[in-house]
């Protein structure tokens, strides 16, 4: 089940970057007293009540302006209102309800989509008597809230989480490997789609996944089921006239939490763009295995015997994040080397699921300290003591330490680096959780035996 998407909605200078930034504990929009400083929209994963969402922060909407940069504002919120699951309403308080604020509830409402109205900056009790003016807008209780200090932000967030769809069962095969394919519009998603669902290929059904207007497409190569995820969405021709180099990230972030393995389009006549590397670290943070397919490798220029090598590294350079995932340079136009794709997809789904015993950890973990001690800080170093393996998809390790802080994240790398040289882990990013080790409890345990 892919997480509920909460998209934050309202006409500019009324708060909503700063209740963004509050309820994501980062600050990751720019706050400014200016009108019209967020364009595109900024999302993040969010967390209420053990409750995960993704967060979606969008520009002023301004329905009645003209002016070229507000018009695409108002497009990316749109497309932001209808791919959400539940819009969070932000009003000024202080302002009071304006001819603006009809209107951008008139424009919600014709989303259909469950609203939660934020009336903002009530952050004193003689201000609370603004908030009656807004059940005039027609969208239920309005919640007061102070985003800059915080205030009524666990109302707020109660009455979102309860507006959530239902999570539906997961029905999967066991062995079934989902496959999202990810990248900018106009990469050629919809041809390496097709390629891969060639005529070879036994296709099962075509059938509704369990995001809004997903298809999930299920097909077998040499036994092993394939399910590509949103194939349809995909291959869907783009409603919007607007320019769409902002506009597929939603949907791809729909479709990466729903997968195994994620296909990372890269236009090789273009390369690696700003849009290419924020989908593609939404994809490393969330665990998912990815392959880097570079598309349009036909009509790339001045191709020699190295071409691939050099480029390889640029991608490096750029996604630096993705050090481990494969690398394939295809033609979805042609069909060249599409059959790669699906084997490398295999394959790191292979890697993913790996599972190295606890005693095999450990002594590659004694070597690794031998070899390179953990530095020292204040003259106290990190020691380590037990390493075991405790999830798949992704990998994740638990590290016992003396004192958890003295373990940086660079020795962190240094661990991650042998672990990869040893037993390989290609394509899956490797998560890392340190502990403080009990030395009590060991006491006790050799107590017990004695």
């Amino acid at each position: 089940m892919s997480k509920p998407i909460v998209a934050i909605v309202g006409r500019p200078n009324v708060g909503k970057s700063t209740l963004f930034n509050q309820i994501g504990k980062r600050r990751l929009s720019i706050v400014d007293d200016m009108a019209g400083v967020t364009r595109d929209r900024i999302y993040m994963d969010a967390t209420w009540l053990d409750k995960e969402f993704t967060l979606i922060d969008t520009g002023g909407i301004e329905i009645k302006s003209a002016d070229k940069m507000l018009t695409e504002i108002r497009t990316q919120a749109k497309i932001a209102v209808e791919e959400a699951d539940v819009i969070i309403f932000v009003v000024d308080g202080r302002a009071g309800l304006t001819a603006d604020d009809e209107d951008v509830a008139r424009f919600l409402r014709g989303a259909l989509k469950p609203i939660v109205l934020a009336v903002n900056k009530i952050d004193t009790p003689q201000l609370e008597s603004e908030l009656y003016e807004f059940y005039n807008l027609g969208l239920g209780e309005p919640v007061g809230i102070s985003a800059s200090n915080a205030l009524n932000l666990g109302d707020l967030l109660d009455a979102v989480i309860k507006t959530f769809p239902q999570a539906k069962e997961d029905t999967r095969d066991e062995d079934e490997i989902r496959i999202a394919v990810i990248g900018r519009p106009n990469v050629g998603k919809s041809s390496l789609v097709n390629q891969m669902l060639g005529e070879e290929r036994v296709i099962v059904s075509d059938i509704p996944g369990t995001t809004r207007d997903a298809i999930d497409t299920h097909f077998f190569i040499d036994g092993t089921k394939f399910t590509l995820i949103d194939t349809a969405g995909m291959r869907r021709k783009s409603k919007i006239d607007e320019p769409v180099e902002r506009y597929s990230v939603i949907r791809s972030l729909r479709a990466i939490d729903r997968a195994d393995v994620v296909l990372m389009l890269i236009e090789a006549p273009v390369g690696v763009t700003e849009q290419d590397k924020k989908i593609a670290g939404y994809a490393h943070e969330s665990g998912k295995g990815c392959v880097i397919v570079v598309n349009k490798w036909d009509i790339f220029p001045n191709k020699h015997d190295r071409s691939t090598n050099r480029f390889t590294d640029e991608l490096r350079q750029r996604l630096g994040f993705l050090q481990y995932a494969p690398v394939v340079y295809v033609s979805a136009l042609t069909g060249q080397r599409v059959d790669r794709v699906t084997e490398l997809v295999k394959f790191v789904a292979e890697q993913q699921s790996m599972r190295i015993q606890t005693s095999v950890l450990n002594e590659l973990i004694r070597d690794a300290v031998a070899v390179n001690p953990p530095p020292s800080k204040k003259g106290k170093s990190a020691k380590l003591f037990f390493v075991t393996q405790a999830d798949i998809k992704p990998p994740r390790f638990i590290i016992f330490v003396n004192e958890p802080e003295l373990l940086h994240f660079s020795y962190l790398r240094f661990i991650e680096n042998r672990l990869r040289d040893s037993f390989g882990f290609e394509g899956t990013p490797l998560k890392f959780i340190v502990r403080k080790h009990n030395q009590k409890d060991d006491d006790n345990e050799r107590h017990q035996k004695a």
